[in-house]
């Protein structure tokens, strides 16, 4: 097992580290990771699989923001610039993917849900580390979490970014104050652009609607302090919801479970 707990630099050499066999298709990485840690933009030629068993982890690329929570995984393709910062402090389980396998998935990252099935396999094979021998138990292992790995289905918990430098600003100014009910004419106003171009840019830079995109980032946001402790009746008054229950219907609708069920079903 290859236990640490890292500052951002010594993450970046530990993980580039990690060597090409295809003998080894998969290695384990096992990390625990402190709170508000920022670490820098890094890439690997494996793909990766990262897991929280327990805490909740932000995933960063050039083309938008994950949030994870201890029931889903981001799947990282190889070569793919990315920084992975724990919202509390987070006990991450990593898997490799090494390139002769990579034609199998998504070149593109996603959140994807785990099964109990899978999640037993991640929490066993960030044990074997990068010395196992093939055709052992750990290699018979490893070839039924590729399998597995084929059939994840993606979550909708993902926050599209902006290379526009107009979206970018209101797309940050946005993200310091999420509860804030400011409407498209105010950030058409703070970036001199006309509505209409906004909300243009708003569907063509990340492929949602301004306001599918402020639900998806209140979405984000609530999760976020959920996973902090934070009761739902404090969250929904945080974010500007009229009462609970309408916040609980949001959440309901985009994930399918109220945050009792959601977050019942993250740590069973």
């Amino acid at each position: 097992m290859i236990e640490q707990a890292l500052t951002p630099r010594k993450r970046m050499r530990s993980t580039l580290g990690l060597k090409l066999d295809p003998t080894r298709p998969i290695l384990g990485l096992h990390d625990l990771i402190m709170a508000d840690l920022e670490f820098d933009f890094h890439a690997h030629p494996r793909g990766q699989l990262a897991y929280a068993s327990s805490g909740i982890i932000k995933v960063y690329t050039d083309n938008g923001c994950w949030i994870v929570p201890p029931s889903q995984a981001v799947w990282i393709p190889g070569e793919m610039n990315h920084s992975i910062i724990p919202e509390v402090r987070a006990e991450i389980r990593h898997l490799f993917v090494d390139p002769s396998c990579l034609e199998r998935f998504p070149n593109q990252c996603s959140v994807v849900e785990v099964s109990p099935l899978l999640r037993e396999l991640i929490l066993r094979v960030a044990d074997f580390g990068d010395e196992y021998e093939a055709d052992s138990p750990a290699s018979r292992i490893c070839s039924v979490i590729l399998d597995e790995l084929q059939a994840l289905k993606p979550s909708l918990l993902h926050l599209p970014l902006a290379n526009d430098r107009r979206l970018q600003r209101v797309i940050q100014a946005m993200t310091e104050k999420p509860e804030a009910e400011t409407g498209l004419a105010y950030w058409a106003q703070y970036v001199g652009a006309s509505e209409r171009t906004l909300s243009r840019l708003f569907v063509k830079e990340t492929g949602m609607s301004f306001q599918q995109w402020r639900k998806q980032l209140l979405l984000h946001e609530a999760i976020d302090q959920l996973g902090r402790g934070e009761s739902v009746l404090n969250v929904a008054l945080e974010l500007g919801y009229s009462s609970p229950s309408a916040f609980v219907a949001m959440f309901k609708k985009a994930l399918g479970k109220t945050p009792g069920q959601y977050f019942k079903d993250t740590v069973s």
